[in-house]
């Protein structure tokens, strides 16, 4: 289950790779735009406010974030009416008026999504945009503590199935794929330095991961076992990140794609 409050702690931090990653895609006019794993709608909102004119539809697989991001749409949260709906991307195909898909840190949870690409750059039209961004942390400390507390005894038979050590590719691996796949492709990567505010008694990198990779975690332990296991995170995120002037300095790899279409490999975007 999908916690939108805990997820939109960092909501500035987590919506700047979504920015970064739009304004690589110069489509005019699409005629119809999907957010694929769009949350609780807040970042779809601004995909409304770019192409108003275009048909937007956000779609998640979280019950609990599809239905915040209903209640943005019926609180007149968005200038243009957008449509909200629980559906796995695994089995999703676009129609063949999508001229637009955005993607943000969503295909990390989805193994072997490098077939859903694809997939999708083969049935989306001609000149189609392709767009997303995943994660690219997982050797990072914070997830390096993750895995080590979970393979303790105590919780190595419950989590080692959760937490996969690799789960994307490197920019170059993608860009390779998608150009296969006859796309013209621009991949890259940038290492974002948040600044958290050490408030309150949790650790920030601790209350960041509740948002997302703790998830599975929390759901396959019971209350005492969590409790445990969150605390013993916490004092290894602790040594990893250590206060500083009042804040926790806390580097997060972002790797970026967006491919065009039908395009030869050789242009340029």
């Amino acid at each position: 289950m999908w916690d939108p409050s805990t997820y939109l702690r960092y909501g500035d931090e987590r919506s700047r790779p979504f920015h970064d990653l739009l304004a690589r895609v110069p489509a005019e006019r699409p005629r119809a735009v999907v957010d694929l794993g769009c949350g609780p709608g807040t970042l779809t909102a601004t995909l409304a406010g770019r192409w108003p004119e275009s048909r937007i539809a956000g779609l998640d697989s979280s019950a609990e974030m599809i239905d915040r991001a209903r209640a943005l749409a019926g609180a007149g949260g968005l200038a243009t009416p957008v449509s909200f709906s629980v559906a796995d991307v695994g089995f999703w195909r676009p129609e063949p008026d999508v001229d637009v898909v955005v993607s943000n840190a969503v295909l990390q949870w989805v193994p072997d999504h490098q077939e859903l690409l694809t997939r999708w750059a083969a049935a989306l039209p001609a000149g189609a945009w392709l767009a997303f961004q995943v994660p690219g942390n997982f050797a990072a400390p914070s997830h390096r503590a993750l895995r080590e507390v979970a393979g303790r005894d105590r919780w190595r038979d419950t989590l080692a199935p959760l937490l996969r050590e690799a789960p994307v590719e490197d920019p170059v691996d993608y860009a390779a794929l998608l150009v296969g796949a006859g796309c013209a492709v621009d991949a890259w990567e940038t290492t974002y330095v948040h600044l958290l505010p050490a408030a309150g008694a949790d650790h920030p990198v601790l209350a960041w991961m509740e948002g997302t990779a703790l998830r599975p975690v929390r759901a396959a332990l019971d209350a005492a076992g969590w409790a445990d296991f969150r605390a013993e995170l916490g004092v290894r995120l602790a040594e990893a990140y250590p206060v500083r002037q009042g804040q926790v300095y806390f580097p997060f790899r972002r790797i970026f794609v967006v491919a065009r279409t039908g395009a030869r490999a050789e242009e340029n975007l």
